[in-house]
């Protein structure tokens, strides 16, 4: 049989690939038929040229990526960038444009996220940090403030994509009443404008993106307006929230509580082994102290099948601009 000839495989550099991602590549490589280069470093001026011959790399969101990283990727011949992620936020995509690159983002099960955000609120209203602080030192006393059941609440969520909607739809097992805000309005539940939604609600859940508009979208006057005793929670990004606002509202007790998988300044402090550190993050630490906030290591998204997801859209995507199938 004989074959029509062949374009060269393509080949995608793979950066700031985790151990669990880099298996995940190797073993689609030869399904997909493409040749990975992968390299644990985040990308950076220093290590552009790993992507020498390579119009396409994916990247994790966990490192900022600088503009003169991208000058530097597009003078080696990158025109295309996949990241690993919902958010843009770790790379300016006008100045990518700019030089030359494309710049796509991955979609992955939205449930990874919209599960952990239930497991945030029900561990919020049940004070389950400071439970299992207290029976950790054997002390089995019960809280002297009782837990509450979403039923009997009002849930706002704040942006209803993929996650928002998938946050909406775990809710309504529990039979609370839902509020929602978004920018572009779809039929999921009840739309309020934000005032309106924050005035009434019991916990407010962020999963809007983080835009120039949406950056502190939570600040000290918002705060003020939503009813006594809220509990915040937020897996979307650190910078929805005005953190310094947020810790005087908890300080001050006017917040029941709060749950944060993401936080602002969490680069370089997520995701590193910091116990032998300093933590320079003061904001960090005056959280962490307060018994009544949760926080995570922006480790929502992180399941097997979320992973998958996320690896296989990435090769996916990388592939499609290659062959010219692009469509974003």
């Amino acid at each position: 049989m004989t074959s029509s000839p062949t374009l060269p495989t393509p080949g995608i550099t793979v950066y700031g690939c985790g151990q669990d991602e880099a298996v995940l590549f190797r073993a689609l490589a030869t399904r997909f038929g493409f040749v990975p280069t992968i390299t644990e470093a985040a990308v950076s001026e220093a290590n552009a040229e790993l992507a020498s011959g390579n119009r396409c790399i994916s990247v994790g969101h966990k490192t900022q990526i600088t503009d003169a990283t991208l000058l530097a990727l597009s003078r080696v011949g990158v025109t295309y960038i996949s990241t690993r992620s919902i958010g843009y936020n770790h790379l300016d995509v006008g100045f990518a444009n700019s030089v030359g690159i494309s710049v796509e983002n991955v979609s992955y099960s939205p449930d990874s996220v919209a599960d952990y955000t239930l497991m945030l609120m029900l561990m919020a209203v049940r004070h389950a940090k400071s439970l299992v602080r207290r029976t950790d030192v054997h002390d089995y006393r019960l809280h002297d403030v009782r837990g509450r059941e979403l039923r009997d609440l009002t849930v706002g969520v704040v942006g209803t994509g993929r996650i928002g909607a998938a946050v909406v739809d775990r809710l309504k097992g529990f039979g609370c009443r839902v509020m929602a805000h978004d920018r572009n309005p779809e039929s999921v539940a009840g739309y309020a404008p934000l005032d309106e939604l924050l005035r009434h609600s019991d916990i407010v859940t962020l999963h809007t993106p983080l835009t120039a508009e949406t950056h502190h979208l939570l600040n000290s006057e918002r705060i003020e307006q939503m009813k006594p005793g809220v509990f915040i929670v937020n897996t979307g990004r650190g910078s929805l929230l005005d953190t310094e606002a947020l810790l005087q509202a908890l300080e001050s007790g006017r917040l029941g509580g709060a749950a944060l998988d993401v936080l602002e300044g969490e680069e370089g402090i997520f995701y590193a082994d910091c116990r032998d550190r300093v933590i320079e993050s003061k904001t960090l630490l005056r959280l962490q102290e307060l018994p009544n906030v949760l926080v995570s290591p922006h480790t929502a998204y992180y399941t097997d099948h979320a992973l998958s997801d996320t690896v296989e859209n990435s090769i996916i995507n990388c592939l499609r601009f290659e062959s010219g199938n692009h469509h974003g």
